[in-house]
């Protein structure tokens, strides 16, 4: 157990690492248990303006140097998935605990090489994104588990990828912090709703129900381009999946990724039973209440943290700072349970290309 503030390396000063970490970590509430070590990006000067906007103690150009710098303890990796495995493999080897963004990586070989190696180094690994950490989300798990809705039968989940992120707020500026191209998220590996998106509501379906045994699939790359601030930009990422999972005992589940059609629930799970519905957060029409629960993200989004963007990420990344500074405090964003996420996007699309149903290997333990 340690009482000493930890070095926080922020591995990418994009959308994500602006929002999640820089914005959350500069705020006075965390300083006794997290402090802003370093950041670093590739791109010319964004890393220092990063830096000197919120608070960080160095910037960097390379990742390589934000490793070398004794001051950081753990990082979080805020780069383009593709990037996720080579910047983990280094981070292990420089002895640095890791958060992950979604996805872990593109592959669950490599998550669990990943894992295997963080595991004989003595480093700890969480992965994007926690969502059962919602207590929202473990209570439904209960009364599912309770018989709430009697005989499950099926359930539904998934993600448009729309122009979400064409249109979020540090892409629209002039400045390095304002102007970030977005379009690494329509290009293979690591492109696509499925990997951007679907995954939080596959992380709800498997967290709620367990690990899914076999995927099927139909996949295809549907949008060939994409307008950003005036200039077009290839896409060749799968847009436009349906897939079918199993989970055993007769219960399936429709997952899909898709350019456009959320359902009305949005991202989050339904369920459908002999006795009714669970719908995200709503049980046969009734809010999901928990008593006492905190925050519905979950228990360090207090105070100022409360509101700001990407808190599901800033609590995901505070499970790792707590279970840095006390070994007994496990994490809920395991990486474990994103590799077994991985696998089922793997697979969909491997079903889709081969027309064949796949059987999964990966399984994770329901924290």
């Amino acid at each position: 157990m340690s009482n000493q503030p930890l070095g926080m390396g922020v591995v990418g000063a994009g959308s994500i690492g602006i929002r999640a970490a820089l914005v959350h970590f500069s705020c006075e509430d965390v300083q006794d248990r997290v402090f802003l070590a370093s950041v670093c990006d590739p791109v010319p000067g964004r890393a220092e303006a990063a830096a000197a906007k919120y608070g960080v103690r160095s910037h960097h150009e390379s990742f390589e140097a934000l490793l070398a710098d004794p001051k950081v303890d753990l990082v979080t990796i805020c780069s383009p998935i593709s990037l996720h495995y080579e910047q983990g493999l280094l981070a292990i080897e420089a002895g640095k605990h890791i958060h992950f963004n979604k996805t872990m990586t593109v592959t669950a070989d490599e998550s669990l090489d990943l894992i295997a190696r963080a595991e004989k180094a003595g480093v700890k690994i969480v992965a994007s994104p926690g969502q059962l950490t919602k207590p929202a989300l473990r209570e439904a798990r209960r009364r599912i588990q309770n018989g709430d809705l009697g005989q499950l039968a099926w359930a539904v989940t998934g993600a448009a990828f729309g122009s979400y992120h064409e249109q979020e707020g540090v892409r629209k500026g002039t400045d390095v912090l304002s102007n970030i191209n977005p379009a690494w998220y329509w290009r293979k590996p690591g492109g696509g709703p499925l990997y951007d998106m679907t995954v939080y509501g596959l992380h709800s379906l498997t967290g709620i129900l367990g690990p899914a045994k076999r995927v099927t699939g139909m996949s295809a790359n549907a949008v060939k381009e994409r307008e950003f601030r005036g200039d077009m930009y290839p896409c060749d990422a799968e847009d436009n999946t349906l897939m079918v999972l199993d989970f055993g005992g007769n219960v399936f589940a429709f997952v899909y990724g898709t350019f456009t059609g959320n359902l009305k629930e949005g991202w989050g799970p339904t369920f459908y039973g002999t006795k009714g519905l669970i719908a995200g957060e709503t049980h046969n029409g009734e809010p999901i209440v928990v008593a006492g629960a905190g925050h519905p993200a979950g228990p360090h989004v207090v105070g100022v943290h409360d509101g700001m963007g990407e808190e599901h990420v800033f609590e995901d990344m505070m499970q790792l700072v707590d279970w840095i500074h006390d070994d007994r405090v496990k994490p809920i964003a395991t990486a474990a349970h994103a590799t077994h996420v991985i696998e089922i996007i793997e697979a969909g699309l491997r079903a889709s290309d081969t027309g064949i149903t796949q059987e999964l290997k990966t399984t994770f333990d329901l924290v």
